[in-house]
């Protein structure tokens, strides 16, 4: 397992169940004011982050577009079924961002990385745009217990009813829970 960071901590891990959030590029207002790093555990941030943008309402929403979000659920499942580059234990496909639940097989650069890149080359020719469509820095969490990764999982699915997305987890169709 090898950790780094860059703005925020990752892991590359293999063979131990990772959570992953990726955002579309430029879905954080600008002017949004956190605490200094040293006060705020990076967990605690993560919070603040979700929180704004699951209740964002303008910026870019891409992922609201059935056709961009039936392609980047698809290709989710097709990472685990087809390619075999980890397990997917959990997804959702929120307006402006993506969580996952994962067991890597291989290191990130051989999945997250051909994930992030191969979804914004489709999402772009769906818009008709070029240039980023991800934010390049992905927020990554190694889970470390049973109890963390039930937690996780529950957080995932919960996601788009705690946005008021939908009424239930099963009935929003971007998420593992449909």
């Amino acid at each position: 397992m090898r950790h780094y960071e860059r703005r925020l901590p990752h892991w590359d891990t293999t063979d131990q169940p990772l959570f992953v959030t990726f955002r579309l590029h430029g879905s954080l207002p600008r002017n949004r004011v956190f605490p200094p790093a040293a006060l705020v555990s990076a967990g605690k941030a993560f919070v603040a982050v979700d929180r704004i943008l699951d209740a964002s309402t303008t910026g870019p929403l891409f992922l609201r577009r059935p056709e961009i979000a039936a392609m980047l659920a698809a290709a989710l499942r097709h990472g685990d079924w087809a390619l075999h580059r980890y397990e997917l234990h959990a997804f959702v496909v929120m307006p402006n961002h993506v969580h996952l639940l994962a067991t890597p097989h291989v290191p990130a650069t051989k999945w997250l990385g051909p994930l992030k890149g191969f979804t914004a080359h489709q999402a772009n020719l769906l818009v008709g745009a070029h240039g980023p469509f991800w934010q390049d820095e992905s927020y990554d969490h190694l889970v470390r217990s049973d109890t963390e990764f039930d937690r996780i999982r529950a957080y995932i699915q919960q996601n788009p009813v705690k946005a008021g997305l939908a009424p239930t987890p099963g009935q929003f169709p971007w998420s593992s829970a449909s």
